[in-house]
């Protein structure tokens, strides 16, 4: 991306954030208060069963470290295919996954949190269950990590 692009974004675009957690929106406003007062940044409480957007919105929603927790994953993969535009993608990160390097003592750990600790086709199936399309796994082996993107089907506005 050129450095002219990066300004514009700079300067034209605002980024919303979400957390169900009242405390990790409090850390998240003050750790963005640069940010949120030249009015780039905006952070809500929100869950994704329920997300406070419009339809058709976004060009691209991602979801880092949060998927074990949500209540209804498969309705909520549904939630963020809504709010984007067609042709739009949704990126889901996390640090572990069953069957991954750490995942038998993570999976563990995630099972004490009772929290969902998927595997990679489990994984997939929330995409594709969800109606997204070219979706791709991608994982890092050696860290145990995971990143799974999938597609809004449709044709992209012009």
């Amino acid at each position: 991306m050129s450095v002219k692009c990066v300004e514009v974004l700079r300067l034209y675009c605002v980024i919303p954030g979400i957390d169900y957690s009242s405390e990790s929106v409090a850390v998240s406003r003050r750790e963005n208060a640069g940010a949120i007062a030249a009015g780039r940044v905006a952070i809500e409480k929100a869950s994704v069963s329920r997300l406070p957007f419009p339809d058709d919105h976004f060009d691209l929603v991602t979801a880092i470290e949060t998927q074990y927790y949500w209540p209804r994953p498969l309705d909520d993969m549904k939630e963020i295919r809504r709010v984007l535009k067609a042709g739009g993608r949704a990126i889901v990160i996390l640090e572990t996954y069953r069957g991954g390097r750490f995942g038998a003592w993570k999976g563990a750990v995630m099972m004490a949190l009772r929290s969902r600790h998927l595997t990679l086709d489990q994984h997939r199936a929330l995409f594709t269950g969800a109606g997204f399309s070219d979706v791709e796994i991608f994982t890092e082996p050696r860290r145990g990590w995971f990143c799974g993107v999938g597609t809004k089907p449709g044709i992209p506005p012009s």
